[in-house]
């Protein structure tokens, strides 16, 4: 699909789009006389009772429509492309970026890199700023796309241009200004690479987001993620137990500050720094309202409150002699098997006649450095797991597998890991009642006791 051609996909039965005689393969040129962009120009713009819409018809033939509407009805349209314009690119070279240190060979999806402050609205992604013009502003701050996530990884303007290997990544962070001084709401992201942009550099920036307060929520600092593939790329030592205590502390003094005047701990270490550390996650009313979950900060503080709540539940509503016997198998990345080896115990004190083991998996695709699950490909599945004794079923963590499909990141599926393994598998989501769901979900020997958490 080019720029610009909003193709219909199809016409809801009974709207406004049927009445009128729209089809699919028709194409929606303007509203109101203002060429549209995008999703956000069309959503905006159909809120209005009265419409003149010009449409490309399918035949090639151009044709304006009056339509008198409900104020906020919708047209009932889908369209081809749901952002109604092409994704933006990223226009960086960052020295930290993962996508660079893939190998070759894997489907071309995995090596587009966005940098589209629709998507950070839409999707929860992260942009640089470096990418948006002074019109991408207007219209953030005009249709309210909020929150907006950003990724500062410096607020030193000079260092910021090096990472990014960007002239004008410094530059652009004056674009967080302007959406402060518009109260647009902001989350932010350091991806801390050692020696860069840690330490004093850390520190600074930390003083200079603050200034952002409240619209700047939250920010997460997160540890460069490094492959094996890093062959020509800028030379990033991974970080050690001892850093990962100064990142924390560095971290938990700028909370002490910042607390009690905002009411929010703002900087956050992502969980990856706690479990390297060694040291005890934080509680939960530190996380604000878990903001930053997808960047990895209090994942596993969740997951254990969802799953040690989910397991009271449990042993509350089944009696011991209920229990039938089973034996699961559950795959985790390397990072997390400690907290995943607990919630088992947990699960196997509770019914001892439920066998739960946690697979820790090695990742040799991408390299030892890499320790979270949501980078496990199949093939080292079947490498570690072929030919061991899994039980009745293999849980996979939703994380692993592409979005809406059955697929990991090498592309193999499900059905190829099945046959491979000689086992059912069975996909849990990142959560804790999920987790202890599909371990005790069929307890009842005739499978009557229908699951606490059925969770859509």
């Amino acid at each position: 699909m080019t720029k610009n051609e909003h193709i219909i996909k199809r016409i809801e039965e009974g709207s406004i789009a049927e009445e009128m005689g729209l089809e699919s393969g028709d194409q929606i040129v303007s509203i109101n006389g203002t060429v549209i962009e995008d999703v956000f120009d069309y959503r905006f713009l159909i809120q209005d009772e009265h419409l003149d819409v010009v449409v490309l018809t399918k035949d090639g033939e151009e044709c304006l429509l009056d339509i008198d509407k409900d104020e906020s009805e919708d047209l009932g349209i889908e369209f081809e492309n749901g952002l109604m314009d092409d994704y933006h690119s990223c226009c960086n070279k960052c020295i930290f970026c993962f996508i660079d240190q893939m190998p070759k060979g894997m489907r071309e999806t995995l090596y587009f890199k966005d940098d589209d402050s629709r998507l950070s609205f839409l999707q929860g992604n992260y942009v640089t700023l470096t990418n948006m013009s002074d019109h991408d502003i207007d219209r953030l701050i005009r249709y309210r796309l909020e929150p907006i996530n950003i990724s500062f990884q410096t607020m030193n303007p000079e260092l910021r241009c090096k990472m990014l290997n960007n002239r004008f990544a410094g530059e652009a962070l004056k674009k967080v200004d302007r959406l402060f001084e518009a109260g647009i709401e902001m989350n932010g992201q350091i991806v801390l690479c050692k020696g860069v942009n840690d330490g004093k550099e850390l520190d600074f920036s930390i003083q200079e987001m603050s200034k952002y307060l409240p619209y700047l929520r939250s920010v997460s600092v997160v540890p460069v993620g490094l492959s094996r593939f890093r062959e020509g790329l800028y030379p990033l030592e991974p970080f050690t137990k001892e850093d990962a205590c100064e990142v924390i502390d560095l971290i938990e003094s700028w909370q002490k500050k910042i607390y009690p005047k905002y009411g929010v701990h703002f900087i956050h270490a992502s969980d990856e720094w706690y479990l390297k550390a060694g040291r005890h996650l934080p509680e939960q009313d530190r996380y604000d309202g878990y903001l930053q979950l997808e960047n990895g900060v209090g994942m596993t503080r969740l997951f254990m409150t969802e799953y040690r709540d989910a397991l009271h539940k449990f042993t509350a509503a089944r009696k011991p002699e209920q229990v039938r016997k089973k034996k699961v198998t559950s795959v985790t990345g390397t990072l997390v098997s400690p907290v995943m080896k607990q919630a088992a115990r947990d699960i196997m004190r509770a019914f001892p006649q439920v066998t739960v083991n946690i697979a820790p998996i090695r990742n040799d695709f991408f390299g030892d450095q890499i320790t979270v699950t949501g980078l496990i490909t199949g093939q080292d599945l079947i490498n570690q797991l072929q030919g061991k004794d899994l039980g009745e079923v293999l849980l996979l963590h939703q994380n692993m597998l592409r979005a809406g499909e059955e697929t990991l990141l090498d592309d193999l599926t499900i059905t190829d890991l099945e046959k491979a393994l000689q086992v059912k598998i069975d996909v849990v989501k990142s959560s804790g009642y999920d987790f202890v769901n599909r371990i005790l979900y069929d307890l009842s020997p005739n499978r009557l006791v229908p699951s606490l958490f059925d969770e859509d």
